[in-house]
């Protein structure tokens, strides 16, 4: 078939509809946005009426893959890698239960941080379920790796994690594409309680879950994914994971590498290989992205006394991101400096965009909490989260989805009132919604401000589920109307503004103000493409 020019997460979109998906569920998150909007926007997808809607947070989703796949379909969920944090309960719940359909669970890890809160490594969430894991090295095995990954849930009858970092998931490669497989037909379970965890039920299938560890390392170790390369200098022996096998190469031509190496993309890790290379060989660097969790592994476990290098003991940075300069270092070999980079294009603080609703609701805010202490607003995870920066310098905290309404109602329990909660739409229906009800049954004095941008505006501006619902959702968790309000942030509203701020700081109880206006960027989208 034709190649195709692929990112990473494109070549995962076509993988999943051509190895016979029924369903993506996601939640926007970068870098794994993209995943879902290819399949989205794809003719084949379209055509087979594969379910490609946004759902409202990476719990909900990886439920709803699991739905799909009770029912026998395949089925993916996709997220970034602290989205696993909130899908973690029925992640690793889905283990034990198991699965009908094939179910495969897309994270895309962020090392170095360009857009998330830490640098977690979703291999350790693998690990702890006890599933397969795959990580690809390239694009083209991400497409071959998600095409075959639903029957590799299948036959294993686990989810299986496929795992990527930000390089792989945004940059393009040729990508040979394989059969198109048809969906799965409708089928039922053939065990009516599997998906029962009763702790009777539990106690018999996590003996289940034990007792194929067996079957997952011997596929690992039979994977075409994994595999042994002989090298002639045995002084050093290498173990490449994912993306870092690329890294690796791209300083040695095919076949070309004086030592041997261990390529490593599918999990558990293949002990045959990892136990031969410390048999043959002085001393180990182990090449992984992310935390060095196959470093410490071999240390406590396949070394023999063999010194290991890595991430652990400085050869190579523990934080940030692995690339092939890093690689050249770790193996001694010498390197370009460069050149110095001008100042026209030094890196620069994010800001707001011109003309965005945040930036006058924080200016209003900020006039309203003159009379007070500072430090006051909570805030979350969105486009306002800048608003932690000059000029605007309004909030204090962004920590997780969903904490700035708990935060602020923690503050204030603590005697800290007012107390003010600034979150977006999106994130409000994500996460919000639950500590919005713990501060109505509790009558706290907090004020919670949801910037609506109609949108999801910092990955793109997909749809929020929260879309034309805000004021009747904050009614039906018993919010009193009377302390809803919502008013246009507008340069020309701002006295208003100020007035409707005073006015619920200083109430007693839990009132809401919703500024509402559309994102510059959506609405400048929505007016090119009339």
């Amino acid at each position: 078939m034709q190649k195709h020019l692929f990112l990473g997460v494109e070549a995962i979109g076509q993988g999943a509809i051509d190895g016979g998906m029924s369903g993506v569920y996601a939640y926007p998150g970068t870098p794994s946005t993209e995943i879902t909007e290819f399949i989205q926007e794809n003719p084949l997808a379209k055509e087979r009426n594969i379910h490609h809607a946004w759902s409202s947070n990476e719990k909900t989703a990886m439920e709803t893959a699991l739905g799909m796949s009770y029912a026998g379909k395949r089925a993916m969920a996709c997220m970034k890698h602290v989205g696993l944090n909130v899908a973690a309960d029925v992640f690793l719940n889905a283990a034990m239960t198991g699965i009908n359909g094939g179910l495969l669970v897309a994270v895309a890890d962020d090392p170095s941080m360009h857009s998330s809160q830490n640098e977690q490594d979703s291999r350790f969430y693998g690990k702890f379920a006890m599933v397969p894991v795959l990580e690809p090295s390239s694009q083209q095995e991400a497409y071959d790796m998600v095409h075959d990954g639903f029957a590799l849930s299948e036959l294993t009858k686990v989810p299986v994690m496929l795992r990527i970092t930000t390089r792989l998931a945004h940059s393009r490669s040729g990508v040979d594409r394989g059969e198109v497989l048809p969906e799965n037909p409708l089928v039922m379970p053939s065990d009516p309680r599997q998906f029962i965890l009763l702790p009777a039920i539990a106690r018999r299938k996590y003996k289940v879950l034990l007792s194929n560890q067996a079957l997952f390392l011997k596929l690992s170790e039979e994977s075409i994914y994994n595999r042994y390369e002989e090298g002639t200098d045995k002084s050093l022996g290498i173990v490449a994971c994912g993306i870092a096998y690329n890294y690796l190469m791209e300083h040695f031509p095919v076949g070309s590498c004086p030592y041997p190496v261990v390529k490593v993309s599918q999990y558990p890790i293949p002990e045959k290989y990892i136990k031969r290379l410390d048999r043959e060989c002085d001393e180990l660097l182990i090449l992984e992205e992310g935390a060095p969790m196959v470093e410490e592994m071999l240390k406590g476990f396949f070394a023999n006394g063999t010194p290991v290098k890595g991430r652990l003991d400085g050869t190579l940075p523990r934080d940030g991101e692995l690339n092939p300069d890093l690689v050249a270092k770790a193996l001694g070999k010498e390197l370009f400096a460069g050149f110095d980079i001008p100042e026209v294009v030094t890196n620069r603080p994010p800001a707001l965009c011109q003309g965005c609703g945040h930036q006058d609701a924080y200016l209003a805010m900020n006039e309203a909490l003159a009379d007070y202490s500072k430090g006051r607003v909570f805030s979350d995870i969105g486009c306002y989260t800048l608003g932690a920066l000059p000029p605007y310098e309004t909030i204090y905290s962004c920590v997780d989805m969903g904490a700035s309404i708990t935060m602020a109602k923690g503050a204030a329990d603590a005697g800290l009132i007012p107390s003010v909660a600034m979150i977006g739409d999106s994130t409000f229906a994500h996460s919000g919604i639950t500590g919005l009800l713990d501060a109505v049954n509790e009558k706290s004095s907090i004020t919670v401000v949801i910037s609506d941008n109609e949108s999801v505006s910092m990955t793109g501006g997909q749809d929020s589920s929260a879309f034309g619902k805000i004021e009747s959702i904050c009614i039906g968790l018993g919010v009193d109307p009377a302390h809803i309000h919502a008013i246009v942030p507008l340069r020309k509203n701002h006295d208003e503004m100020v007035r409707l701020f005073r006015q619920e700081f200083a109430y007693e109880g839990v009132s809401v103000i919703i500024p509402r206006r559309e994102c510059i960027q959506r609405a400048a989208r929505r007016k090119r493409n009339k």
